[in-house]
């Protein structure tokens, strides 16, 4: 059997607003729009592409609560220079418990979904 992760959904108020983050962000492609959903996926031709699974933000009325249950991990090439480019693109610093000793950071999208930038690879022991 083969089993393939296809899409990781992302439910939200504005599609519009958190996909145009994330696809910047991410510097990722539309490949799917309508009203109720986008989706993006990683640039035709990179490594990532048909590899990655694609991301899907739907539109839904219920509102978070609580602390997201999925979350997505970023490892850039320089962790500070990447965590004020999020947030000038509308992130902001969350606290969801994380000591303050940790090697990440926590940052919420424009609608609050958690994702962490982590240090760079090579920065790992």
């Amino acid at each position: 059997m083969t089993l393939r992760i296809q899409c990781l959904n992302i439910d939200c108020h504005d599609p519009q607003v958190v996909a145009g983050f994330w696809e910047i962000a991410l510097g990722w492609r539309r490949t799917y729009e309508t009203p109720e959903q986008i989706v993006l996926e990683p640039p035709a031709g990179s490594a990532e592409d048909g590899v990655v699974p694609d991301l899907l933000f739907l539109r839904v009325p219920d509102p978070t609560v609580g602390k997201n249950r999925l979350h997505l991990d970023l490892r850039p090439d320089d962790q500070q220079r990447e965590v004020e480019r999020l947030i000038a693109l509308g992130a902001q610093r969350v606290s969801i418990g994380q000591p303050a000793d940790v090697s990440w950071v926590v940052l919420a999208d424009p609608e609050l979904n958690e994702f962490c930038v982590l240090r760079p690879l090579q920065d790992d022991h």
